[in-house]
């Protein structure tokens, strides 16, 4: 027992030991603004988010025991921060509120697991502008007398931010100055109302309502009844002193005011009035509080003395009152007129303004116009013509409006009516009118004498006689026609023979004219419609023609019928033996060699007698229906080119054999060149020797000329541009004769005028040439061939039928047409 009391206490004694060997753990102080130690001085913003990381415990032990750390806070406040209880790091659990909360005590301790120092300490929270200013003792209302001067203080307002610094300062333009708030400048602001009562001060004069003030006293009004009121008030609205009224002048006893109400009243019968207007002027004056008179008004009052307004305007005819008017009349009057027919008076028995109306046309539409318009008691009524155009007996016969007046100035507006009808006279104010400008009509060119060709219409809108119409009819072209006169039927003459071959349209005029000789004029236009009358014609029944090789001949036939199909004429071969020979274009009259011919020893072998002229008989055919033809005998010579090449005059006759007329128009624009040119250089030199002999007013010199170099003259017959085989034609030129200007052989430019003649010194002569009007002659010669005669082609068949064909073409020609 007593051994082990004795272990006991050496184990506690060694327990002791080793305890005060321990040491115990201790915070850093590690000064203002360090964000680890032991939190000495730590302030944090309000505004630090909840959940920031905000400080760091930090401490040791002296023999490097593990250490913890641990926060506390006493049991009525908030636990703000937590701890991590390794490494020491604080955190925000709790929003702050500098306002609410400026500092926050808490107790840090530090533990080595045997020891465990505490320190308590105190973090500072400081201000962000989290707070907006705030108004305090509202609301407010200020009371500000209205006269009081311009700049004075009415008011003082008292704002206050419960922020510290630049965020708790307040200006009064209702917004604070501003500070940080979550790291960003933040302005917050308040706002108040201000009311400003306006306190009324005594400096207005009294107003009347409802001016300007007009009144009545009508004949059966009495003595005493109200006439009317007028009515004032104080300018002053907010406290309006009371008013009386009362009349200044103009009453002459007859009106009285309640000096109270402003009721003015008539004092004597309406019979006993003076005037029939009277002009009051009523005063109104303010009652001060102590109960003398201050600021004053007046107005006027107009009271008008009238009769009951008991009678409308009435109209009176002739015999008393009347409702309708009548009048006959001609259309058209003039402009201006006065409808003389109508007496018509009009009267209001009322007196005064009662009896002022108005007149007016109702439903006149501008046509007529009254006067006077504005009438007092009694007025003739006058109507006058304002548009005439629009009176027409063809638009209406009968003319229906209302007279109607109308009181101005009444209540009552009484008002009358009349009717107004007037009865249109016709009369002649109309031209016939042709329902057409133009009539066209088409009639076959066999329509026999008499036929109706077309029938024209002319309206006259006047009746009676006004209205007859006669017809006639006059122009170049109306000598074959005739026109009804009543009925405007148009018809050809009874001996008429039309022809539209002579003339297809006929144009004239007609005319329509009522019995005053008013008229309208319509043009006509008549067409003949062509009738296959005449059949197709050939020049000569029996015709002559030459073809060479390769080319065609043409026949050709004139229709005479005026319009297609009938002058339209076909062309066919209806016997030639053999008959495989030639081909015919139907439509052109052209005759060709079938392609199978080519060459004339091919035609020698097809003719029995081995000769080169046929005979074909040819039908010409029109398109009319009925149809007609005629026929015509045909003899073709056939030749080629070889042959014509040998002879131009040959060539120049094939081509000109069927126009005979072409070779005459040729030589006589070559012959009329020629002469052309001759008289101008005649001329040229008339003048130019003529000027040379003037007698000059000083001296005279006499200049004499050289005799000019001959001058030949070549000119180039016109080429013929149809055929390539033709030859040139020019004219032979006679031998030149000292009097003759010829031109170089190389030129091919007309003769021109002479040149001067040269100085003396450089061309002397012997003796004065005469200078003479140039001539140029010469004949027509056919072109001499450069290849030697060839005895076949010289006086050849073909030839001599050629100039045969030529010479009874021209002759033809010459008797049916003068070409000089």
């Amino acid at each position: 027992m007593r051994r082990g009391w004795w272990a006991a206490l050496a184990l506690g004694l060694l327990r002791l030991c080793l305890v005060q060997a321990n040491f115990a753990p201790h915070f850093f102080d590690n000064g203002v603004g360090s964000t680890n130690g032991n939190m000495a001085l730590f302030s944090l913003s309000e505004d630090t988010p909840v959940g920031s990381h905000v400080y760091t415990l930090n401490g040791t032990d002296p023999e490097g025991d593990p250490i913890s750390y641990h926060i506390s806070f006493d049991p009525s406040t908030r636990s703000v921060f937590s701890v991590d209880p390794t490494f020491g790091n604080i955190t925000l659990v709790e929003e702050l509120d500098r306002e609410r909360e400026d500092e926050i005590e808490a107790i840090i301790s530090i533990s080595d697991g045997l020891n465990l120092v505490t320190e308590k300490v105190v973090i500072l929270v400081t201000d962000a502008n989290d707070e907006a200013p705030r108004f305090i003792q509202e609301p407010y209302i200020v009371l500000v007398p209205e006269d009081i001067p311009a700049g004075s203080s009415i008011f003082k307002v008292h704002a206050v931010d419960r922020d510290t610094g630049s965020g708790g300062s307040v200006t009064y333009f209702l917004q604070d100055g501003g500070g940080r708030l979550h790291g960003a400048d933040v302005v917050f602001s308040a706002t108040t109302t201000v009311t400003v009562n306006v306190e009324d001060v005594q400096d207005m004069a009294p107003v009347f309502v409802g001016t300007p003030y007009y009144g009545y006293v009508y004949e059966d009004t009495l003595p005493g009844s109200e006439v009317l009121k007028v009515v004032a008030m104080d300018g002053d609205r907010g406290k309006p002193n009371p008013i009386l009224y009362s009349l200044v002048n103009g009453s002459d006893g007859a009106f009285e005011i309640n000096e109270m109400s402003g009721d003015i009243s008539v004092m004597q019968s309406p019979a006993q009035l003076q005037r029939e207007v009277y002009e009051l002027h009523v005063q109104v004056t303010e009652i001060s509080p102590v109960g003398s008179p201050a600021a004053q008004a007046i107005v006027p009052v107009t009271i008008r003395i009238v009769d009951l307004n008991n009678h409308p305007p009435t109209f009176y005819g002739e015999s008393g009152p009347q409702n309708r008017f009548e009048l006959s009349m001609n259309e058209h009057p003039p402009q201006g007129e006065i409808l003389r027919g109508l007496k018509i008076t009009v009267n209001d028995s009322d007196q005064g303004a009662n009896a002022k109306f108005n007149l007016q046309l109702v439903g006149a539409r501008g046509i007529f116009r009254v006067v006077p318009q504005t009438v007092l008691n009694e007025a003739q009524v006058t109507i006058i013509v304002e548009n005439s155009a629009a009176i027409d007996f063809e638009k209406s016969k009968v003319l229906t409006f209302k007279l109607l007046a109308v009181e101005v100035n009444t209540p009552e507006k009484f008002s009358s009516t009349a009717d107004v009808v007037i009865q249109l006279l016709d009369t002649n104010d109309n031209i016939p009118k042709f329902n057409s400008h133009y009539y066209v009509a088409r009639i076959p060119e066999n329509a026999p004498g008499g036929s109706s060709v077309v029938a024209v219409t002319a309206v006259d809108p006047d009746t009676g006689h006004w209205g007859e119409v006669k017809y006639s009819i006059y122009g170049t072209g109306a000598d074959l026609f005739l026109i009804h006169p009543s009925t405007g039927l148009i018809y050809t003459q009874p001996w008429a023979s039309l022809d539209a071959e002579a003339t297809a349209r006929y144009n004239f005029f007609v005319k329509a004219e009522d019995m005053e000789g008013k008229y309208s004029i319509a043009e006509v236009f008549i067409t003949l419609s062509d009738v296959n009358d005449h059949c197709p014609q050939f020049g000569n029944s029996i015709q002559k023609k030459t073809m060479v090789l390769g080319a065609p001949v043409k026949i050709e036939a004139i229709d005479e019928d005026a319009e297609e199909p009938n002058n339209l004429v076909d062309y066919s071969i209806t016997h030639a033996e053999p008959a495989n020979v030639f081909d015919i274009d139907a439509h052109t009259g052209e005759i060709w060699l079938k392609n199978s011919i080519r060459s004339l020893d091919a035609l020698h072998n097809i003719t029995p007698g081995r000769d080169c002229i046929w005979s074909l008989e040819v039908q010409a055919k029109d398109r009319g229906s009925p149809s007609f033809s005629t026929t015509a005998l045909l003899k073709i010579d056939i030749t080629d080119a070889e042959t014509l090449s040998r002879s131009p005059m040959a060539a120049f006759l094939i081509q000109t054999k069927d126009n005979p007329m072409k070779a005459v128009g040729l030589l006589v624009g070559t012959m009329a060149t020629v002469v052309a040119i001759t008289v101008l250089i005649s001329t040229a030199t008339f003048w130019r020797n003529k000027k040379s002999n003037k007698v000059l007013p000083v001296r005279r010199v006499v200049r004499k000329r050289s005799a000019p170099a001959p001058r030949t003259i070549r000119i180039e017959w016109l080429k013929s541009k149809s055929a390539k085989a033709a030859t040139k034609f020019v004219l032979k030129e006679k031998p030149p004769n000292e009097n003759c200007n010829n031109n170089s052989p190389e030129s091919s430019l007309p003769p021109r005028a002479p040149a001067l003649p040269p100085p003396p010194s450089m061309a002397p002569s012997t003796g004065a040439a005469h200078w003479t009007v140039p001539t140029v002659s010469g004949s027509l010669t056919p072109q001499q061939s450069q290849l030697p005669p060839n005895p076949k082609t010289m006086g050849s068949p073909v030839q001599s039928t050629l100039i045969s064909e030529l010479k009874q073409k021209f002759e033809k020609s010459m008797h049916s047409k003068a070409y000089f």
